[in-house]
């Protein structure tokens, strides 16, 4: 009798511990109308994939539909004012219109020559889309979903990014080693300014006064004043830098450094490159939590993913993920870290934990969910239901 009283006492310890770990993490009452979605563009497939992320109260991570869009979606984003998610597709030319309470396009919009991304201004109605093949910027009205502009810029422009305000678009123009500030009023490019050479990503500070744009062939990230239309100056960091990754203050940006397999940290008010570390081989992504504490860099040769401390300046670890590692995004409530791995199609689930004695470690890989093929980038919607009467679970 006494050894059972001690097995049953022992069990209900574990059981105990179990439910510890797998408990709710203080999550808020979301209601039954609350979604929050993971979609992922599969540039190979001609699809998105759609992965629920809803806490019921923990998230299943799996594929809940998968949604036929143009040729070789590229780029994604989605609305902060309605529940909808834009894609572009390269290969055809458009952007597909997913509403995202029944997850299927609505709406396919055309714009011009080899479109890979998408911006959309803070208040919802506009998007903006560089082609690089025409040389313009097509500028979306979503609310009649028709394109009301195209706007001249220079050659090759990879992207264009909206400022905080919603005033201003900045464009990145490959070909031309330029960027062309477009007055968002007036739908007209206010000015250009020569920077360095094959400019692409772009990061603007939280006050809409400076810009930041990565030129991977040069090794350099420029620095723009938008007021004055001037260049500030000419920032040298590693190797064929790829991305840019803003502290949500906007007192530090990063740049993942390709060919030099580091990390730069630039201070953006003073416009000066800091230190610079060794994060992984191949870094192509990063992504900032909100409280600027932690960055994540998916390191596209060596499969893994880097989490670095901010603060004090160090990576705590590396976690081995799928092939070919790329796009990053976080769940809403920063718990999950999502890893798009191009080379084997599919999602790694990274989840931060509350280390414990039973496990120790504060990241682990939570697990990988197939998707189409070469997955390139993804965005997070969180929202409430519309309509009452389809809130059902899936």
């Amino acid at each position: 009798m006494r050894k059972i009283l001690v097995l049953v006492v022992v069990l209900g310890i574990i059981g105990g511990l179990g439910w510890w770990y797998l408990r709710p993490r203080s999550l808020p009452d979301y209601g039954p109308l609350y979604r929050e979605y993971a979609y992922i563009t599969n540039g190979k497939s001609d699809t998105v994939s759609v992965i629920d992320m809803t806490p019921r109260p923990l998230p299943r991570f799996n594929v809940i539909k998968t949604i036929r869009v143009g040729n070789n979606p590229t780029g994604i984003a989605a609305n902060g004012k309605k529940n909808e998610i834009y894609v572009v597709n390269s290969g055809s030319n458009n952007i597909s219109v997913i509403e995202a309470e029944h997850n299927q396009v609505v709406a396919t919009i055309g714009v011009q020559g080899k479109p890979y991304f998408i911006d959309i201004a803070p208040d919802g109605k506009r998007g903006y889309v560089a082609n690089s093949g025409s040389a313009n910027v097509s500028v979306i009205d979503f609310e009649k979903r028709v394109v009301v502009a195209n706007v001249r810029v220079g050659g090759g422009p990879g992207l264009a990014r909206v400022s905080p305000d919603g005033q201003t678009v900045l464009v990145s123009n490959r070909i031309d080693g330029s960027i062309s500030i477009i007055d968002a009023v007036g739908l007209r490019v206010r000015t250009s300014v020569q920077v360095c050479t094959e400019p692409d990503d772009v990061a603007i500070v939280p006050d809409n006064s400076k810009a930041f744009v990565e030129c991977s062939a040069a090794g350099q990230v420029a620095a723009v004043d938008l007021t004055n239309g001037k260049l500030l100056a000419l920032l040298d960091v590693g190797k064929t830098p790829v991305n840019l990754a803003l502290k949500p203050d906007g007192g530090e940006l990063v740049v993942c450094n390709f060919d030099s397999d580091t990390i730069s940290m630039i201070e953006t008010t003073t416009n000066e490159v800091g230190n610079s570390y060794l994060i992984g081989t191949q870094p192509v992504r990063g992504v900032v939590t909100a409280d600027s504490s932690r960055l994540y860099v998916s390191n596209f040769g060596s499969n893994s993913v880097a989490v670095y401390d901010i603060d004090n300046g160090k990576v705590i670890t590396s976690l081995a993920v799928g092939t070919r590692p790329d796009g990053l995004a976080l769940s809403t409530n920063e718990d999950y870290l999502l890893v798009l791995d191009s080379g084997s199609g599919d999602v790694a689930i990274i989840e931060k934990r509350r280390p414990t004695k039973l496990e120790p470690a504060e990241y682990a890989l939570l697990t990988l969910t197939q998707v189409g093929l070469q997955p390139n980038n993804v965005v997070v919607k969180a929202f409430r239901m519309t309509k009452p009467n389809e809130a059902v679970r899936h």
